[in-house]
């Protein structure tokens, strides 16, 4: 399915980024293991090589305008192009708003929103210049939508998909799609989720299929949607805005409190 394709994952050392990475490699990519930690980047390409896969890796944070950069020069340089990135690259730290630290905010803000726009630009950039175009797959989370702790992870992660949206539109004439996807699988990050409701988290090579669908042709056209995929369950996030109450001779403040009551209570 990725036969001859040329792909980039970052995050790819461990975790559903790796299973990106391999899944890629078994469907003929050839990739460029992105991690932050060389020696689990290292493990991840001899896995794809084991297999008789093409794979080398680039090591440093997503958050280093080099390091990104040099994403895409590696993937130029060993395999002559660029056909998909999956910028799936995070952190996260789990903390009640008013007790969020300087270092971490900053931190999580320059990997998971400017980590993900650096290798996606770099990459988005070779796909235009080649005339190509190509497929570039975001990482999301239902952190988006509210989850305890998780504050400064989730609003990372509402940036991304506003990032999705925006490229996907900007990509279109260029022929690049750009496809968000909300994963859930067991892996180091999700494991430091104590709550009790946690839904089952499935091994990452069940989750891994989704990503490869949507970097191969056999997606086309879809763009600027976000998946969620357990393994099991595949669904897609809509966009709507519901009208709670109209007035056409204006509004007072209380008539507006009033309103907004009401369409909590129902």
């Amino acid at each position: 399915m990725l036969a001859a394709k040329r792909i980039i994952v970052t995050g790819a050392g461990q975790g559903l980024g790796r299973a990106y990475a391999i899944a890629a490699a078994e469907a003929g990519a050839s990739v460029v293991v992105g991690d932050i930690d060389g020696d689990a980047a290292a493990q991840t390409v001899e896995a794809i090589r084991a297999s008789g896969g093409h794979a080398v890796a680039v090591t440093g944070s997503v958050a280093d305008w080099a390091v990104a950069r040099a994403l895409t020069e590696r993937c130029l340089r060993e395999y002559g192009g660029v056909d998909g990135v999956v910028a799936n690259a995070a952190i996260m730290r789990s903390a009640d708003p008013w007790d969020e630290n300087e270092a971490d905010l900053r931190a999580i803000a320059e990997v998971n929103i400017l980590g993900v726009q650096f290798t996606a630009r770099h990459a988005m950039r070779a796909m235009v210049e080649s005339g190509r175009g190509g497929s570039v797959v975001t990482v999301v989370s239902g952190a988006r939508d509210g989850i305890a702790g998780m504050s400064a992870y989730g609003a990372s992660k509402g940036a991304v998909a506003a990032m999705t949206a925006n490229w996907a539109l900007a990509g279109r004439a260029h022929g690049i799609r750009v496809n968000a996807i909300s994963p859930l699988g067991l892996t180091r990050m999700s494991q430091a989720d104590h709550r009790s409701d946690r839904p089952p988290m499935p091994d990452p090579s069940r989750v891994a299929p989704v990503v490869t669908a949507l970097l191969s042709d056999a997606s086309a056209p879809m763009t600027g949607a976000v998946l969620r995929f357990d393994g099991t369950t595949l669904g897609r996030y809509g966009s709507s805005l519901r009208t709670v109450a109209a007035s056409p001779t204006g509004w007072q403040v209380e008539d507006i409190a009033a309103a907004l009551v009401a369409e909590e209570e129902q």
